[in-house]
């Protein structure tokens, strides 16, 4: 009888490059690979082939398997398996790693079992703990050995599963750890969730992409002859059926001796399954409805036949190649193709009964399932009850080791069947409870918008005579997801409904949860003390519960309370991050340091408040949650910071992003866009394409209007500016409240933007349009006026509008300032941004003063104004200032970058990319940066070589030295 080559056949090549990718990782300590691959190819025993090499190599091989449990998905299912590996292998490193991080054990196989969930701390949703505690088990372990890691049939990974390779795949590993995961290529239609997260690897640097082809003709022959020796089988025919499927390749030549065989791969699988006994089939068709795999314990309470009798079914399975023994207890399928074959060929009311069976066996004492597996054979037998218990618990069992994602999708599963059905008062608190818990489980999941349109559909659908405990409970989840995205919820008007709604007898943790919204909901409305009181209630309560992230997010709105001066915030949110950090409460810690960034801020200590921006940013990221509402905060500010200090590069560096959910992209699209922009791209359209995202996040108007307007100002275009001036006012000014104090700096850009276009009006249009800066003028004052203490940057900016608005007069000859106010307010624009350090608008308040000094007739002052101007400028590549600089006839002859240059060392590298004939797609590719920036880049070495185009840039470099 014919089975699996011994021998890896038609793969050398393919096996050196997995072996050479592997043995370079262990130099670059994370380089990571994808196996790609039709189903049948061979990615499976190509995997095995690169295990063996591997442990013959000194290395430890860890392997996990994503099984096909559709809706019924269990959180991190490989890595569980993984894990049990390592404990068995390396007990006294995962005892050492879960003493410093303990979320490990929240992913133990004996917490996974049915029953084993601890739900009582939602808490655990914060998977940032278990992704470092995994990272920090991989590392330990390889300083025992290098450690090669497999996840094999990622298409099926749940999602946690996804998120999790992610954070491995874009955190760098000290010792040499190597992950391969494969997937089936041929499985990936457009909407397949695998496709997204792809895409997001394949740009990585630390990830590198195999493609497993089919087999060619000739090594289907030597296939054929290793499996069947000198059977006479007709390799011809295999060779033109097969198609290089290596599976198939076996399959045809297992059922050679049948009369005629099946055109299909699905049907010649079922050509095996003749061979069986009844009784092995059986025991084989009992196999396929639990999965991939199956435990000898849930398979002989499922199969109903005495030990000797399902021994001797499972032996014939066995020999026929059809199931295959591990050594902890699980039978698998040698192939899922035919698992799926033996299932899909049982008849529908086979498949109930087998399902029902799985029921009553899982019902029973076995520890050897799960909630979800015991979910999913629910809904498939027809048993709505268990199916709707069993989910919960299995939502519970998601949110107990970190799966939001997860738990988000069987707690919804479990409100749908509910829904609509809910037959008395236990059931609706029931329904009540489950949207809490799956707005809970959205959150964590980053997707606070639908956890409140969750709760508000819920909360409507209510009978009109609901008790108001559970309209506080709903509420509740309202305005907690209000703080998270920009949405129309009045969270004042809705918080007052929740107290007033909140039953004497409500429970305790409900009512601390309401408390501490209702707190933060005051501190926004300024209402300070009503605000304290409510938040030392929360904070009494939730210790008094033992609920260690929730006091810690009361914690931070006591520390942050606006009520106090900046100053007198900073100390108490210090405390507030180290409570957060002991209580290992990610996002209370990330909260208390972006609130103890922005106090740094409007204290003016200015260092460190971008150093805690930093920190926050780090920390989100390190610990896997990079898009958590405060941790993309925290990117924001930190990019900003670097922005107004000069170092653009990295700034941009933040903008390129992977796996942004859609609804924060634009924000940080309009940041790159005021980059690229200042450094001579035309953004004006990209950033009016950005207007629809507004109503998502106000703050890209904040970074995108300036785009607009100085792009207009480049064309003359007073009308648009006025009308992206307006647009902005009036959407922030909606959101921010009347006086937001970014209205300053908007103003200064507009005026300054309207100045350029003064010079090319008509004499009669100037005195209409120095009225309109008025206007604006004004507007953008009020927030000065109405503030008793305006920080640094107000300061600045109000200098600079200030001075803006005398120079559109001066320009327009309409009520000009004299020359001395007109130089005085200049001086004070300078003064204030070399005290609010802002490189950028610090040289261009320079180039102002000096084009107004020189007409003055101080020509000196004038040009050394310039020379410092034009220096910062050629730093930060900002052409459009050196242009400006250009005119005024006191710039040296412009010298070349020579062979020490003047190019960044990213500008060199694409210098030789150019040279060697790249176009920009292609350079972005090699580089892992986006054709944008690309394009960037070379405008910044085209100004710098002095060239008129791409061959002339590559003739000075090459002449320079600077190109070989």
């Amino acid at each position: 009888m014919a089975q699996s080559a011994e021998r890896l056949v038609g793969r050398d090549a393919d096996l050196e490059t997995l072996i050479g990718l592997v043995d370079n990782a262990r130099a670059a300590k994370g380089r990571h690979v994808l196996l790609a691959g039709d189903a049948g190819v061979g990615k499976t025993r190509i995997l095995r082939e690169l295990r063996g090499r591997a442990v013959a190599d000194g290395r430890q091989t860890f392997v996990g398997h994503c099984l096909d449990f559709g809706d019924s998905a269990e959180a991190y299912l490989p890595f569980t398996e993984i894990l049990d590996n390592i404990t068995t292998a390396l007990p006294e490193v995962v005892a050492q790693v879960a003493d410093v991080h303990p979320a490990l054990l929240r992913m133990a196989p004996v917490a996974r079992v049915l029953g084993g969930a601890d739900t009582a701390d939602q808490e655990a949703l914060d998977r940032g703990n278990l992704f470092a505690a995994i990272h920090a088990l991989l590392e330990r372990a390889a300083e025992k050995a290098p450690v090669l890691v497999v996840v094999e049939d990622t298409h099926w990974a749940d999602q946690s599963t996804r998120d999790l390779l992610t954070f491995l795949f874009t955190r760098p590993f000290i010792g040499p750890v190597t992950i391969v995961a494969s997937y089936r290529a041929d499985d990936l239609h457009r909407r397949h969730p695998l496709r997204r997260q792809l895409a997001e690897w394949t740009r990585l640097p630390s990830v590198e992409r195999v493609h497993l082809g089919r087999l060619s003709d000739d090594d289907v022959r030597l296939l054929v002859a290793e499996l069947a020796g000198d059977l006479g089988i007709d390799v011809e025919s295999v060779v033109r059926r097969a198609e290089g499927n290596a599976f198939f390749v076996e399959e045809l030549v297992q059922a050679a001796g049948a009369e005629e065989l099946p055109w299909d791969l699905a049907d010649l699988l079922l050509v095996r399954l003749e061979q069986l006994d009844a009784t092995a089939r059986e025991v084989v068709d009992t196999a396929s409805a639990a999965g991939r795999n199956v435990s000898d314990e849930l398979l002989e309470a499922v199969a109903g036949l005495d030990r000797a009798t399902l021994d001797a079914g499972l032996r014939q399975a066995i020999e026929r190649a059809i199931l295959v023994p591990r050594e902890d207890g699980y039978y698998l399928f040698r192939h899922a193709l035919l698992g799926e074959a033996v299932y899909d060929d049982l008849l529908p009311g086979e498949r109930v009964r087998l399902h029902q069976r799985y029921v009553a066996a899982l019902r029973g004492d076995l520890t050897t399932g799960s909630a979800a597996g015991l979910a999913r054979h629910a809904r498939l037998a027809g048993d709505h009850e268990t199916a709707l218990s069993a989910g919960i618990e299995a939502g519970d069992e998601a949110a107990a080791t970190g799966g939001p994602d997860e738990a988000s999708q069987h707690y919804q599963q479990a409100i749908a069947q509910l829904a609509g059905h809910a037959a008395s008062d236990h059931d609706t608190q029931r329904l009540v409870d489950l949207v809490v818990k799956a707005s809970d489980a959205m959150v964590a999941a980053g997707h606070a918008d639908r956890a409140g349109k969750l709760a508000r559909e819920q909360r409507e659908s209510l009978p009109l005579d609901a008790p108001g405990l559970w309209r506080a409970q709903l509420m509740t989840v309202e305005i907690e997801t209000s703080f998270a995205y920009v949405n129309d919820v009045e969270v004042g008007a809705l918080a007052e409904a929740a107290m007033a709604a909140l039953p004497e007898d409500a429970p305790p943790l409900v009512r601390a949860r309401l408390l501490a919204a209702y707190a933060r909901t005051l501190m926004i409305y300024r209402r300070h003390d009503d605000a304290e009181r409510a938040g030392q209630e929360a904070l009494a309560l939730a210790e008094e519960l033992g609920r260690t992230g929730l006091a810690a997010e009361v914690s931070a709105t006591l520390a942050g309370t606006w009520g106090r001066p900046p100053q007198a915030r900073i100390e108490p949110l210090r405390a507030a991050v180290a409570r957060a950090a002991k209580a290992g409460a990610l996002h209370p810690e990330l909260r208390a340091r972006i609130q103890l960034a922005f106090a740094l801020d409007a204290a003016d200590r200015l260092e460190e408040a971008g150093e805690s921006y930093r920190s926050a940013f780090l920390l989100g990221v390190e610990r896997g949650v990079p898009w958590a509402p405060y941790s993309f905060d925290a990117r924001t500010a930190w990019l900003g910071h670097l922005y107004k200090i000069g170092r653009w590069d990295e700034a941009l560096a933040l903008t390129e992003a992977y796996g942004i959910p859609p609804a924060l992209s634009p924000w940080l699209e309009a940041n790159r866009l005021m980059i690229e922009q200042d450094r001579g791209a035309d953004r004006g359209a990209e950033a009016r394409r950005l207007r629809p995202s507004w109503k998502q996040e106000v703050a890209t108007a904040s970074e995108s209007v300036p785009v607009e307007i100085k792009a207009a100002g480049a064309h003359g275009d007073v009308e648009t500016i006025l009308e992206a001036y307006d647009a902005g006012v009036e959407t922030l000014g909606r959101t921010w409240g009347k006086w937001f104090g970014g209205n300053t700096r908007l103003s200064a850009v507009a005026v300054s933007a309207i100045s350029a276009a003064i010079p090319g009006l008509p004499v009669g249009e100037r005195r209409q349009v120095t009225a309109q800066v008025d206007r604006i003028v004004a507007a953008g004052m009020r927030p000065a006026e109405a503030r008793p203490t305006w920080g640094l940057e107000g300061q600045a900016w109000t200098a600079r509008l200030v001075a803006e608005g005398l120079r559109v007069h001066w320009l327009a000859g309409i009520d000009p300032p004299e020359q001395e106010e007109l130089v005085d307010a200049w001086r004070k624009a300078v003064a204030a941004f070399q005290v609010f350090p802002h490189v950028h608008e610090l040289a261009w308040s320079r180039a102002r003063l000096a084009e107004i000094l020189r007409a003055g007739g101080d020509a000196a002052g004038a040009r050394e104004l310039v020379d410092q101007a034009r220096e910062s400028a050629k730093q930060l590549g900002a052409e459009p200032l050196l242009e400006h600089l250009r005119t005024f006839g006191t710039t040296p002859q412009r010298s070349g970058a020579g062979p020490s240059g003047r190019l960044t060392a990213r500008e060199s590298e694409i210098l030789a990319l150019v040279a060697a004939g790249r176009s920009n797609g292609e350079i972005g590719t090699q580089l892992f940066i986006s054709t944008k920036t690309v394009s960037v880049h070379v405008s910044n070495i085209l100004a710098k070589l002095g060239a008129s185009g791409r061959t002339e840039a590559a003739a000075i470099g090459r002449r320079r030295g600077l190109v070989e």
